[in-house]
């Protein structure tokens, strides 16, 4: 068998799209819990919303993308891009920001499924010197922050659900 590395960071792309996985959560049934008005809502003062957590990922997927394809390295945490705001967002649209998650999941997938277990040891080009990486240390870390912020998805959600039930009371 070849490729498996390769063929088994796609499959774990695709399944956290809309997988049954083990952690019993993927992006698809969270974002079936969020509409056009509880997605640019912050629960608390301090805690992200849906629609910010996905620009987040969206930012960093065309950024690891970007990378993939052997370019230099574009965002930076520091970056306006990085954390959007929820005014900007809405002007976006609930809509066409879904459409953008799933379309930037698709593109990595793609290149990626033209691509073999050698290209993921390819050093990355532009790696700072101090911390040199391949593409298998990108591909890595995109499945470990979609991990990530899925959960945090999941903590807003609550925290949105409860507010909305003591809202009621």
């Amino acid at each position: 068998m070849k490729d498996i590395l390769i063929n088994n960071m796609i499959q774990q792309l695709k399944d956290i799209e809309n997988a049954d996985l083990w952690i019993d959560e993927n992006f698809d049934k969270k974002l079936t819990e969020v509409n056009e008005m509880t997605a640019f809502e912050r629960p608390l003062p301090d805690m992200h919303s849906i629609a910010e957590l996905m620009s987040h990922l969206i930012e960093w997927r065309k950024e690891v993308l970007s990378r993939l394809q052997g370019n230099p390295r574009g965002l930076e945490m520091t970056d306006a891009a990085n954390w959007r705001t929820n005014t900007e967002l809405a002007k976006k649209g609930w809509k066409n920001m879904l459409q953008e998650f799933h379309s930037t999941q698709q593109s990595i997938i793609y290149f990626l499924e033209g691509k073999d277990d050698v290209f993921l040891s390819t050093p990355y080009p532009y790696a700072d010197p101090a911390f040199p990486h391949d593409y298998q240390y990108l591909v890595t870390g995109l499945i470990h922050h979609d991990l990530y912020h899925l959960g945090q998805m999941g903590i807003t959600i609550k925290f949105l659900k409860m507010r909305e039930i003591n809202q009621m009371a």
